[in-house]
């Protein structure tokens, strides 16, 4: 027992990182561990010719089959608005692991089918091969490499390259660094002086929706959401350079930006779950 205890805890990291890239929740991605252990200790170390490949196929096995059930029953609340997991869920530590995966990702990953996104992560992040993920997602070694192709071509965003992309996104990237760090001087030289902003009633704390005109206005919304601004994360939104905040594991706001040379003209905060799903999300 103790050979076999130490053997699955030399794999436990590396499957924890598995489940938790499939499912976006560390709850769910320890549950999904425990159960492979089940499985391993009712099957014994014996019967097993390859540990890690056997525990990697029970684990992305339990997580597919999860992926589909919260496809199939995924419910919004009545508010329309994200709710938390059960009291389990550690904050902390799901904002570790999702930093060390990238919450751009992790959301992008959430628009992708249950078998699309098992045969992305098994294969370009853990290397595994197709003809070990076919029998995981039901699938011929082919079908499963089509599968990772596609999802790779939506997470990187499948539209032509935009030659003004690499320019809007240092603006970008700029505008995010000065909000974290309260920089006025370095918002003032990235807004134009007639930049508006729109938020929609989600975004609150008003039930209504906000706009913000002017310079001085945006500067000084900008300066108040520092703390969200720490949180989000630079995205492809449909197409162009914006920014995404994740909350609880799940998508909250995207800010989408408007761009006329190296200044800022609009920004357009949304939260609308609504909006917020038919957005098309790339990883930049």
């Amino acid at each position: 027992m103790d050979a076999l205890t130490e053997r699955f805890e030399r794999e436990r990291p590396r499957l924890r990182a598995v489940a938790y890239r499939m499912l976006g929740s560390a709850s769910e991605a320890d549950d999904a561990v425990q159960e492979a252990w089940l499985r391993f200790h009712r099957a014994g170390a014996g019967e097993i010719e390859n540990v890690g490949a056997w525990l990697t196929t029970v684990v992305a096995r339990l997580c597919l089959s999860l992926l589909r059930t919260r496809r199939n029953h995924r419910e919004e609340p009545l508010d329309g608005r994200p709710e938390p997991d059960d009291d389990r869920r550690d904050p902390g530590q799901e904002a570790e692991l999702a930093d060390s995966v990238g919450q751009a990702l992790l959301v992008v990953l959430d628009a992708l089918g249950p078998a699309e996104r098992v045969a992305f992560v098994l294969h370009d992040m853990f290397a595994v091969p197709f003809d070990e993920i076919a029998p995981v997602i039901g699938k011929t070694p082919a079908a499963a490499r089509q599968l990772a192709s596609r999802a790779r071509r939506r997470v990187k965003g499948g539209a032509a390259p935009d030659a003004d992309l690499p320019r809007r996104r240092k603006v970008v990237e700029a505008f995010l660094a000065a909000s974290r760090c309260g920089d006025f001087e370095a918002l003032l030289a990235l807004l134009d002086p007639d930049v508006v902003l729109h938020a929609d009633r989600f975004v609150g704390p008003s039930p209504a929706p906000i706009v913000l005109r002017g310079v001085e206005s945006v500067r000084r919304g900008a300066i108040l959401a520092s703390e969200r601004a720490r949180v989000s994360e630079l995205a492809l939104v449909d197409g162009a350079p914006g920014l995404l905040m994740v909350r609880e594991g799940r998508l909250a706001v995207v800010l989408a930006f408007q761009v006329d040379g190296d200044r800022i003209t609009g920004i357009e905060v949304i939260a609308n779950p609504e909006r917020l799903a038919a957005l098309e999300l790339a990883v930049l």
